[in-house]
């Protein structure tokens, strides 16, 4: 068993650096005939079927109008290859700046919504708007992921976990616990 490990007091706007729920995600989006791809790292599973994923996309930024507007997006998951153009991504407004031009990367089409997918991460998640009750008033989106792709190799690729003031950890070292596993009942 492992000891109790010391704890210090920690400033509670920082605890995202522990709490982030998944990888840095591209969310790309489409309407009026502009596209656009933002960063995100605010999102997490809500139920697994119906497929629910909620994103949390700032008033602020420019996708959110798009997002909230089309209904629908597509989360797109980088690995850690395309982690300078996560950061250059995030760090730029797509009021003024094709991401897509700018960035080099593929907008590919997608099966079964408007906003394009990112050619170049390992995964692209088609999702149409589910529920918009928390939009309003926090900036929560609840989708539902519709069309699924996602590269066969790797099984477990090399993902960006933001964790604050500009610092990221990568996925990595995946080890397995089946023996004590017990799927949930559906």
């Amino acid at each position: 068993m492992p000891r109790c490990p010391r704890k210090e007091p920690f400033p509670t706007h920082q605890v995202r650096r522990y709490l982030e729920p998944g990888p840095i995600v591209l969310v790309s989006s489409q309407w009026q005939g502009q596209q656009n791809i933002m960063t995100l790292g605010w999102h997490t599973v809500l139920e697994f079927s119906p497929s629910l994923v909620g994103l949390m996309i700032s008033a602020g930024n420019h996708s959110h109008d798009m997002v909230r507007k089309a209904r629908e997006c597509v989360i797109n998951v980088p690995t850690v290859a395309l982690a300078d153009t996560v950061v250059k991504i995030g760090n730029c407004s797509g009021s003024d700046t094709d991401k897509f031009a700018t960035f080099g990367l593929t907008a590919q089409a997608a099966s079964d919504v408007g906003a394009p997918l990112v050619g170049e991460c390992h995964a692209c998640f088609e999702c149409r708007l589910f529920d918009d009750a928390l939009v309003g008033r926090y900036n929560f989106f609840i989708f539902e992921v519709v069309v699924a792709h996602v590269a066969p190799r790797p099984a477990y690729p090399r993902t960006l976990h933001y964790t604050g003031d500009g610092v990221f950890t990568r996925s990595g070292g995946q080890f397995e616990r089946r023996a004590l596993f017990r799927p949930q009942m559906l």
